[in-house]
């Protein structure tokens, strides 16, 4: 910490809390929502402004022709954020929710593209909203294929918690029976356009093992009365979510959780409050509180309570966590082993295919669907039966293009508009989320020499594909092509990005969940195990990534792990 930094220790107990959240997005926002609703006067901290639903959407009702740039951002803008600005759904409508590179630094010793977006509801406000629950055999690959530690819970642990989190927030599916992606607690899904559904039935017939179903999403197809008691209505299939929704028709911190703790009246939200470490109480063993800067000011201040959930996503709660030193914990809280910050993961995106499809030109499809069909992992379950490790969710959909003729042949005016006024052709596609493998080369640390504006050690991160990850590329655009080859499309293209880990934005592990104390730093409850009052359920928890989408889990253990904690709280244990 900067010597020069002047610490508000004054009026402590205006300062104290039950529980403190630090984080505001998808599960911090968790986290407050559940200890408010046991009764415990909640702080959360956020690092960015404050936000609040409908009232700081600016753009979510804008037509194309109001953006300046009609939705793209500047030559200039680009050079000044060449990081932030290739993430997806990154635009003129979305960049406030966004940060801007220069004022966020980090050090890269590998090509690494940090995603952040900094604000209450964090990028729960521009997530991708699909929502898979994992099966049991992601909880068990990582120790039965012999390339992770073994999880301490599996799916019979959290499909309750998966429950408790779909009602609330909304997640339309379809029951489909699929081992390798269980059914959960669905409102209607979107349905299939026609070309979607023929691709589908393909592959039914061509491969009785694989499934291609219907969305998985946290979207509002069907409101229930719990939605309707947090003001949220249905999905209008506009597909503009990053930018806010007015209607609250997808799942956000913002949108939901947060003013469903607000309700309570044990919230308290602190924006603008840069986490600079967790303080240790030496004497009792514990965790007593949080130190912060003001983000505007430079002004530190703590804060103190009896239990403290790390909910900053994945690599800025190794960040924190790592910068809590004391004597207990000379290398960071928790640390004994010394591998916290270490076996980071993340999931691959790199590959893709895209194809033409005859037919179909009677038919066409209603709205913006925000949502995309899934077609579960059919790779390495229950045998391996690859040259590589781990398995593969693909995500694919089907559009039609804008005009009969090449647009270039119509340079302007009448002859344009009539060539874009009627659909074109059908396209189809693909794309991979692929599991990647914890190394503990792959890790995140401090530097030892730079710091941000708030005195802060700047991350380092050293994060790398391998072996293992090109293998994969390459069997999922074999397979990718050969799919809808045998579903009639043509003019069949593959694709890799060769992009930087990161660009994802599914970062996850440092700070692991396992059995035992000398692997892991977390045990089955999400509890540090050298310091018991101190929870992590964001991304950093993760001990093997899986191939699903993973923010829903990250909710599941959440609420798990708030009712241990209460009912430890209860017990005088913590």
């Amino acid at each position: 910490m900067r010597e020069d930094i002047n610490i508000n220790s004054s009026g402590a107990e205006q300062n104290t809390f039950d529980a403190i959240v630090i984080g505001s997005g998808i599960s911090g926002g968790w986290a407050a929502k559940e200890l408010c609703e046991h009764g415990l006067k909640t702080l959360v901290l956020e690092r960015g402004r404050n936000i609040v639903h409908n009232k700081d959407y600016p753009t979510a009702t804008k037509n194309p022709w109001e953006f300046t740039h009609r939705g793209r951002v500047t030559q200039e803008y680009r050079q000044n954020n060449p990081l932030i600005s290739k993430a997806a759904g990154f635009g003129e409508d979305t960049a406030h929710f966004f940060i801007q590179d220069k004022d966020h630094p980090y050090i890269q010793e590998k090509p690494f593209d940090w995603i952040r977006g900094y604000q209450v509801g964090g990028k729960s406000i521009i997530w991708g909203r699909a929502c898979q629950r994992w099966s049991q055999h992601e909880f068990t690959a990582p120790a039965k294929f012999g390339y992770g530690i073994a999880w301490p819970i599996g799916y019979t642990d959290i499909a309750p918690w998966y429950s408790h989190v779909e009602k609330f927030i909304g997640v339309c599916g379809n029951s489909d029976g699929i081992e390798a992606m269980p059914d959960g607690e669905f409102l209607p899904p979107f349905d299939l356009n026609c070309v979607e559904s023929h691709v589908q039935q393909k592959i039914k017939k061509h491969y009785p093992d694989r499934f291609l179903v219907q969305a998985r999403w946290a979207h509002i197809t069907q409101p229930q009365p719990i939605h309707l008691e947090q003001g949220r209505g249905k999905c209008q299939a506009r597909n503009l979510c990053m930018r806010g929704c007015p209607f609250g028709g997808y799942f956000s911190s913002v949108s939901s959780t947060l003013p469903w703790a607000q309700n309570t009246g044990n919230l308290t939200v602190q924006p603008d409050a840069v986490v600079h470490s967790i303080l240790y109480d030496e004497r009792k063993g514990k965790a007593h509180g949080v130190r912060v800067i003001d983000a505007h000011t430079h002004k530190a201040t703590e804060y103190f309570a009896k239990i403290i959930f790390v909910n900053a996503s994945a690599l800025n709660t190794n960040l924190i966590l790592l910068n809590s030193t004391s004597n207990r914990f000379p290398t960071g809280l928790g640390n004994d082993n010394g591998l916290l910050g270490k076996y980071i993961a993340f999931h691959n995106y790199r590959a893709s295919v895209s194809a033409a499809i005859d037919g179909f030109d009677d038919q066409y499809y209603y709205g913006r669907n925000p949502t995309e069909p899934i077609l579960a992992n059919y790779r390495n379950l229950g045998k391996q039966d690859t040259d590589y490790i781990g398995g593969f969710t693909t995500f694919m959909g089907a559009y039609r293009t804008r005009g009969k003729m090449d647009v270039t042949e119509a340079a302007c005016g009448v002859d344009l508009k009539e060539a874009v006024a009627s659909p074109g052709d059908w396209r189809t596609y693909m794309y991979m989320q692929g599991e990647t493998i914890p190394k503990e080369k792959n890790h995140v640390r401090l530097s030892e020499t730079e710091k941000d504006q708030w005195g802060i050690p700047l991350l380092v991160t050293s994060v790398d594909y391998d072996d293992n990850d090109e293998k994969m590329i390459k069997d999922f655009l074999t397979q990718s092509s050969e799919m809808l080859e045998k579903s009639g499309c043509t003019k069949i293209d593959q694709y890799d990005t060769k992009q930087a880990p990161g660009l994802d934005i599914h970062e996850m592990g440092g700070c692991r969940m396992g059995h035992d104390p000398k692997t892991s730093l977390l045990n089955k409850w999400n509890q540090l195990h050298a310091c018991s009052n101190v929870f992590v359920t964001d991304g950093a928890c993760m001990t093997s990534t899986g191939n699903q989408s993973p923010s829903i889990l990250y909710m599941a253990l959440t609420a798990r792990a708030v009712k241990y904690a209460v009912e430890e709280l209860k017990k005088r244990n913590l």
